[in-house]
């Protein structure tokens, strides 16, 4: 694979879904600004009690062209095999050196689902390899400006948000694509707590958090470094 031209926003999610869950508002809403944004998913939920891979990726694939992506890219690691070893950390620096983005979006580090915060924890290891020149060295090191941690399941206070409202529908298109996981599509279905209203807790929240500064809709991120201005 080539390096390509820079995105402006690469998101890490351990499955497809995930992103779209905690921040396609804010995808969509760069997407429709000309911004190039991308999605990369380290598994293709292969355990997950509904659905396939292949519809997974086609659900997916619909859920990209509803938010505007300019890419979505899948490493294959394995769900619930996310071990941190110095294969799977040297994926992600690979795509984090082949995209280029200048702002990284990671899941929280405090989740539900352990697949998150592995995630989590290895797209900050890799964002520290990827800008070591010796490391990895016959591809460019990249220094990535902005790191952000966006909610899936759980949920804390955030330091920065972001107004979706004008997008909102395009988030809530982009997660009925997933009708495998949000859907109970049949008698075979199994009840997990995606099919049980899901969707409609992530749009209270995302409403809740809208509440705080008088807007419709936000998504809420966390950033561990100090947030820089020039002035007030």
């Amino acid at each position: 694979m080539e390096i390509q031209e820079g995105l402006d926003i690469l998101a890490f999610g351990a499955h497809p879904d995930d992103v779209e869950i905690g921040m396609g508002g804010t995808m969509a809403k760069h997407a429709a600004a000309g911004r190039k944004v991308g999605i990369c998913d380290l598994t293709y939920a292969e355990l997950s009690s509904n659905g396939t891979p292949l519809l997974r990726q086609q659900e997916a694939s619909e859920a990209s062209g509803i938010l505007g992506l300019a890419m979505r890219s899948n490493l294959g690691m394995p769900d619930r095999g996310l071990r941190g070893d110095q294969a799977q950390i040297d994926a992600i620096v690979r795509e984090l050196r082949l995209r280029r983005p200048r702002v990284v979006f990671a899941p929280y580090w405090e989740d539900r689902h352990p697949d998150h915060v592995r995630c989590s924890q290895l797209v900050q290891e890799a964002l520290f390899n990827a800008k070591l020149r010796k490391y990895m060295p016959e591809l460019p090191a990249v220094n990535v400006e902005h790191v952000y941690f966006y909610f899936i399941n759980d949920v804390a206070a955030a330091d920065v948000m972001v107004d979706v409202s004008d997008v909102y529908e395009k988030k809530l298109a982009s997660l009925r694509a997933y009708r495998s996981q949000f859907e109970r599509t049949g008698s075979d279905t199994v009840q997990t707590p995606l099919n049980q209203v899901y969707v409609e807790r992530v749009e209270a929240r995302d409403r809740l958090l809208g509440q705080k500064r008088s807007v419709p809709y936000a998504e809420g991120f966390v950033s561990k470094a100090p947030l820089l201005i020039g002035l007030f």
